[in-house]
């Protein structure tokens, strides 16, 4: 059909070769040219001075082919650099209406979503059964513009405090003076563990049974950040969203994961697509109300502005809004996949962000590795594109590949050909406006809720089998770490979660643990369980200036809401 398209187009005096066009058109449909569209005889012809003499600088073809390949590599994504992905549909099959205005999510809306999953710490070429989070990225081409969602196969992440990122994802590269990886030298993954104690749930998932999938059909995705729903009558809860895989959960052994391909879920995701086994997902929400927010923290200390906790799903069940299809491989993975861009901060009205400090430091940070890594008008290639039933205008111009500029429209807020504005629908102050406070420096602090999910997990959880598992997941992978203060220090977190857990870590690792955390210093976090007060501020910082622990660690003040909506 878009050959024949292309053919009346072409009839018709349309000359123009729009994205779709070329995508769906067949080799044998075509004609080889250069880059500017001049028909050329043969792709391995040169130019040269005799049939031995050296090459001309004239000879335009092959300097354009190899100044294109010498630049036809974008730089791989500093974080969840090794991917798969594929296009398919998204369907509200339960209306959210009564939490939410955005108009995807009445009953029966649907619109076209690209998602891409990917490993979080591993490079480009890494392989696809490494033991590490998974990223659960969607885009949603709504009528309201397009909806990302950057969520991971884990509900919780391994910190709190925004910036660490950098230096998290630095322990998970290659070591600056080794060049080896994690797989032959583990002592910067657990040296920052062992700093970092709250990171403790999420080195438990990784470590245990679920911490390499069988492939991305059979995980289940979490949105991991707080964010907020706002409805038509400007009313606002918090929200998380959960992607429940409807193929079920499979995960992969440590020792069946070296005989697995490196790309074995690239491969199973593509093969099932093409053999029509489309995958789904079910999309839930798990609400909760300011109110409920601020008592959370005062009776079980669960802060929802923290990414390691989570939300008891007895007290705030599971509420299904729609399903998830993936239904359509891509034709170009550089184009479709490599050059997909997800943002958090692209929301549509009835979305909106929380409090949570990783969250509001990845709002800048993703698009801003994306004009870097893409380029500064990184929104205009098809796969990012938006799909809305209006014409998009805005004042950016200019900039590495704009392919749409516009035209003469002029690029400043004119009088003379005004541009047209839709009313605000979402109330900001009413949204956003309940926070007072002077400025602070903020770094969280370790505290006993920050062992309870992962004890949970342990204690509940994990069978007999899947604790021996976990034991020797842990002491394999320390088995490259070099130096034994670091094993000591991580079996005293592990301590704090479970003694039979550190007791068989000192078994399988021949390393004598500390007998807890009450006498150990962090560079990375309060510690908030510290019996001498000497070790409480993290790196030594004095307590007297610049100690910035606070009663709350972060969450919602009890009362605040309440005095806000009071008063207004």
């Amino acid at each position: 059909m878009a050959t024949q398209h292309a053919a009346d187009s072409r009839r018709n005096g349309d000359l123009h070769r729009d994205y779709v066009d070329d995508r769906n058109a067949k080799s044998q449909d075509t004609l080889y040219t250069t880059s500017n569209g001049v028909p050329y005889p043969h792709p391995y012809e040169v130019q040269r001075v005799g049939e031995n003499g050296p090459l001309l600088l004239q000879d335009f073809h092959l300097i354009d082919l190899l100044s294109h390949f010498d630049r036809e590599r974008i730089p791989e994504r500093v974080v969840h650099a090794k991917g798969s992905g594929a296009h398919g549909y998204y369907k509200t099959t339960d209306s959210l209406e009564d939490l939410s205005l955005a108009d995807i999510f009445k009953p029966g809306k649907e619109c076209p979503i690209t998602i891409r999953f990917s490993t979080v710490g591993g490079e480009g070429g890494s392989h696809d059964c490494a033991r590490d989070p998974r990223g659960f990225s969607i885009k949603f081409r709504t009528d309201e513009g397009n909806w990302d969602m950057v969520a991971n196969n884990t509900p919780v992440f391994f910190l709190r405090d925004p910036a660490k990122f950098p230096h998290f994802i630095h322990t998970q590269k290659r070591h600056p003076a080794t060049n080896l990886s994690g797989s032959d030298d583990s002592t910067m993954f657990w040296d920052y563990l062992s700093q970092n104690p709250e990171s403790i749930h999420q080195v438990m998932i990784l470590m245990g049974d679920r911490g390499i999938p069988d492939g991305y059909r059979h995980m289940h995705g979490y949105g991991g950040h707080t964010m907020k729903l706002v409805n038509k009558d400007g009313e606002w809860v918090y929200v998380q969203f959960h992607y429940k895989s409807k193929q079920g959960i499979k995960w992969i052994s440590q020792a069946d994961s070296a005989s697995k391909s490196p790309d074995h879920a690239q491969k199973d995701l593509y093969n099932a697509i093409e053999r029509g086994e489309f995958p789904g997902w079910d999309m839930s929400v798990q609400t909760m109300t300011p109110k409920e927010a601020e008592d959370l923290w005062e009776n079980q200390k669960i802060n929802v502005f923290d990414l390691t906790h989570i939300w008891p799903q007895k007290q705030f069940p599971l509420r299904k809004v729609g399903e998830l299809i993936l239904n359509e491989n891509v034709k170009n993975y550089f184009c479709e996949i490599e050059q997909v861009t997800y943002n958090p901060a692209h929301m549509i009205p009835g979305i909106e962000p929380s409090a949570d400090p990783v969250l509001q430091s990845r709002l800048f940070s993703y698009p801003d590795a994306h004009r870097h890594r893409v380029g500064a008008n990184y929104q205009q290639l098809p796969v990012n594109a938006p799909r809305v039933p209006y014409r998009m205008a805005n004042f950016q111009r200019g900039g590495n590949m704009a392919f749409f500029n516009q035209g003469s429209r002029p690029n400043y807020l004119s009088s003379i050909e005004p541009i047209s504005f839709r009313n605000r629908s979402v109330d900001l102050n009413a949204t956003h406006g309940h926070f007072s406070g002077e400025a602070i420096t903020f770094l969280s602090e370790i505290r006993p809720e920050d062992f309870q999910a992962p004890r949970t997990l342990w204690e509940k959880v994990f069978d007999d089998g899947a604790k021996e598992r976990f034991v020797g997941n842990v002491s394999g992978h320390m088995a490259t770490c070099s130096d034994k203060e670091i094993i000591k220090r991580q079996i005293a977190i592990f301590r704090e979660v479970s003694d039979d857990l550190a007791a068989r870590l000192e078994k399988a690792t021949g390393v004598k643990g500390y007998d807890g955390i009450s006498g150990l210093r962090f560079n990375g976090t309060h510690n908030g369980m510290a019996k001498d007060k000497s070790l409480r501020a993290a790196n030594g910082m004095t307590q007297k200036v610049g100690f910035s622990a606070t009663d709350n660690n972060g969450a919602p003040v009890k009362g605040t809401h309440k005095e806000y909506t009071e008063g207004k």
